[in-house]
Formats: C-alpha cells, sequence, structure tokens
C-alpha cells in the first residue's frame, strides 16, 4: 500500500471538527492499445449521506454495482468527507472556483486481495475537499480522481467555512519620510549626503 492515511488528522495534527457521509463510484476499465491492453480508473460521482449517517469502518468495502463488457463500476458507500479549521482557506478556494471540487486519493489493494476477477486493485482512502492536500498526494503518485462536488456537501462546506475561516488581513509596514525625522546625524548619512563642507 503506498501513501499514509491521512483522514483522520491534518498536516497540522489537529482532529477534524466535522464529518459528512460520502459514497464515491469508480469505473474500472481495460483500455486496448494495439496488442498491449492496461487499466484505466477514473471516478465517476460522489453522493453526499445523511448527517449522524453511521460510516463504514473499512473503505475497502466495494459493491459492484454495473459491468458491461470490460467496464466495471463500483460503489464505496458510507465514507468520510473530514474538514479540518487549519484547511479552510484551502476550502475556501475550491468552493470560489468555476467547478467545486471532491479530490478522491486512492491507494492500491495488496497483492492477495485486488484483481479485476474478484475485487478492485485499489480503494479510495480518502476524501479531501482540499486542493493542497489533494497536490500533497498526487506528489508522493497516489492516484487521485477530481468529482464535482455535491450540492449538499458545497451547502455544509460553505457553511463551515463561514463559521471558522478568518481570513488573514495583512498589514502594510509604514514607511518613513525622510522629512519627519528629526535631527538627524549628519556622520550616519550615506556617503554624497553629508554635511557641506564651506
Amino acid at each position: 500500500m503506498s501513501g499514509k492515511m491521512c483522514g483522520k488528522m491534518s498536516e497540522a495534527g489537529t482532529a477534524p471538527t466535522l464529518r459528512i457521509p460520502v459514497s464515491v463510484l469508480l469505473e474500472r476499465r481495460i483500455a486496448r492499445v494495439g496488442r498491449w491492453s492496461q487499466v484505466q480508473w477514473e471516478a465517476v460521482g460522489a453522493i453526499a449521506g445523511e448527517e449522524g449517517e453511521e460510516t463504514s469502518s473499512s473503505p475497502r468495502e466495494a459493491v459492484l454495482v454495473h459491468e458491461e463488457d470490460e467496464r466495471r463500476r463500483y460503489l464505496w458507500p458510507n465514507l468520510n468527507l473530514s474538514l479540518f479549521e487549519d484547511a479552510c482557506e484551502s476550502y475556501w478556494h475550491n468552493l470560489k472556483s468555476e467547478r467545486p471540487s471532491l479530490f478522491v486519493v486512492c491507494f492500491e489493494a495488496d497483492e492477495d486481495e485486488g484483481g479485476f476477477d474478484d475485487h478492485p486493485d485499489i480503494f479510495p482512502a480518502l476524501i479531501t475537499a482540499s486542493q493542497d492536500e489533494a497536490n500533497a498526494h498526487l506528489e508522493s503518485d497516489d492516484p487521485v480522481y477530481r468529482v464535482p462536488m455535491p450540492d449538499k456537501i458545497v451547502a455544509l462546506t460553505e457553511r463551515y467555512v463561514v463559521d471558522h475561516y478568518r481570513p488573514e488581513v495583512k498589514k502594510k509596514r509604514r514607511r518613513e519620510k525622510w522629512g519627519e525625522q528629526k535631527n538627524p546625524d549628519p556622520d550616519a548619512l550615506p556617503s554624497g549626503q553629508g554635511r557641506r563642507s564651506g
């Protein structure tokens, strides 16, 4: 298995203050190029659950919901989207984008678990609304898939950001004007700006 499980704690080590149940639909297909074939995965969508709904203890529990030729769609029900106060700025930028999204971070299943005929060879290990967290996993070579954020999750995330996000106000540094300085020491002036000699 690649990557690290980070759905329970943020990068700063803080615990999530809101968990939203969500189910994820992924499609596995065989892409053929000439005599070669390659397994390809893509995220089809995400479905928001009900607040307080019991979530799955294992992200590896998938349900085969559709099969056609060399395509299979798997549903991972009752997963968690965890929101953290220290990631609110990233959520805010996501919500401001043209298409607010969820990012599905996947890990490879162990060799004795994966396989096209019996069980998916990857599983969604983490669902996040933070582009920063998604990018961190991409840099670790973990597969990350982007899906549109369901309207219900958009509303919950917006409310969370409004309640917890306080944009940092950048203070402008006041530049002192030369004329405001009292009795400057001529000896301390740069060369060429000292007292004229008679």
